[in-house]
C-alpha cells in the first residue's frame, strides 16, 4: 500500500500544517494558559490542543480524505482510541508537553508520524517557540531544521545524559516504580532529565544531545514520531524490558546503541500501564 501512497506529498503537506499549527502554538505560548483537566489534575488540555489538532486533521483530509487519524486530543473522547489498521494512518499529538505550555514554558511541540501498513514512513516533531524542527522519512535519514542528525554513539551507562517523565499520572504504585527507577538512574548515569515533554526527549536522542529515554505511561502519540526519528538517526528504540517496541503497549526505551539500551533495561524496575493503546 505504501506504494500507492504519494509520501513526498504528504512530507510537504505535514511540514506545511506543521509550521502554521505552530504560530498559533508560538502566539498562545506568551502567556499562561487556560486548561481542563482529563484523565486527572495533571492530566490536561487546552483549547489550543483541540484547535491545533483539528487544523492538522483538517488539512490532511483535503487532500487525502481516505487517511485515517489516531489523535490525542480526538482518543480522549468515549470512543478511546481509533485501531490501528493497514490504512494510511496519521498518529498527531498536538501539543505534546501540555503542563509546560500552560506555564508558559517554551517546552513543548507538535509530533506527526504517519504509518502505511503499521509501518512509519514519515515523522515530524516541531517546537515553534525554539524553531526546532525535527524530522524523517524511513531509510532516508533524520534532520534537525534539515541538517542531518546522528545519535551519540554512547555505549557507556555512567557517561550517558538520560531522559525521563514523571508521567500524567500519580498513582501510589507507578509513583513508587518511577521513584525507585529515578533513584537507580541517579547513581549510574552521568546526568538524569525531566524536561516535560516525551517527544522531545526522543528527539534529543537522535540529535545526540541526551544518549537515552524512557518512560512508562506514554501513548502512541508521543512515541510514533520519536521512534522514527531515533532509528533514523542511528539509535534504537525498544521496549523498556530489552524486548521488541510495541508502539501500543504505553512502554519505551530509545537510546544511541543498543549496548546502551540493554544495559538501562537490566537496571529499570518494570511497570506495565493499562489500558493499553489497542
Amino acid at each position: 500500500m505504501a506504494d500507492s501512497v504519494d509520501l513526498g506529498k504528504c512530507f510537504e503537506i505535514i511540514n506545511n500544517l506543521t509550521t502554521e499549527a505552530g504560530r498559533l502554538i508560538a502566539r498562545n505560548n506568551e502567556a499562561r494558559q487556560d486548561f481542563v483537566c482529563k484523565s486527572g489534575e495533571i492530566d490536561l488540555v487546552t483549547q489550543t490542543d483541540q484547535d491545533v489538532e483539528k487544523l492538522i486533521m483538517n488539512g490532511i483530509r483535503q487532500h487525502f480524505p481516505d487517511h485515517k487519524f489516531i489523535g490525542e486530543e480526538e482518543s480522549s473522547t468515549e470512543a478511546g482510541v481509533n485501531k490501528l489498521t493497514d490504512a494510511p494512518t496519521w498518529i498527531i499529538d498536538p501539543v505534546d508537553g501540555t503542563m509546560n505550555f500552560v506555564h508558559a514554558f517554551p517546552h513543548s511541540c507538535i509530533s506527526v508520524g504517519l504509518k502505511v501498513n503499521k509501518v512509519t514512513e514519515i515523522a515530524i516533531i516541531y517546537n515553534p517557540m525554539l524553531e526546532q524542527r525535527f524530522t524523517a522519512r524511513r531509510g532516508q535519514g533524520a534532520y534537525y531544521n534539515g541538517r542531518r542528525m546522528q545519535a551519540s554513539g554512547q555505549r557507556h551507562l555512567n557517561k550517558s545524559l538520560v531522559t525521563s517523565e514523571f508521567g500524567t499520572t500519580r498513582d501510589d504504585q507507578k509513583m513508587q516504580i518511577v521513584n525507585e527507577n529515578f533513584a537507580k538512574m541517579a547513581k549510574n548515569v552521568h546526568g538524569l532529565r525531566a524536561l516535560g515533554s516525551a517527544a522531545l526527549n526522543m528527539a534529543m536522542v537522535a540529535l545526540g544531545a541526551a544518549d537515552a529515554n524512557y518512560e512508562f505511561g506514554i501513548h502512541a502519540w508521543d512515541v510514533c514520531a520519536g521512534d522514527l526519528i531515533v532509528r533514523e538517526a542511528g539509535g534504537v528504540v525498544i521496549d523498556p524490558a530489552g524486548g521488541d517496541f510495541d508502539i501500543m503497549s504505553r512502554r519505551v526505551l530509545a537510546a544511541a546503541t543498543p549496548e546502551l539500551a540493554q544495559d538501562i533495561a537490566k537496571l529499570l524496575t518494570q511497570y506495565y500501564p493499562q489500558p493499553r493503546d489497542d
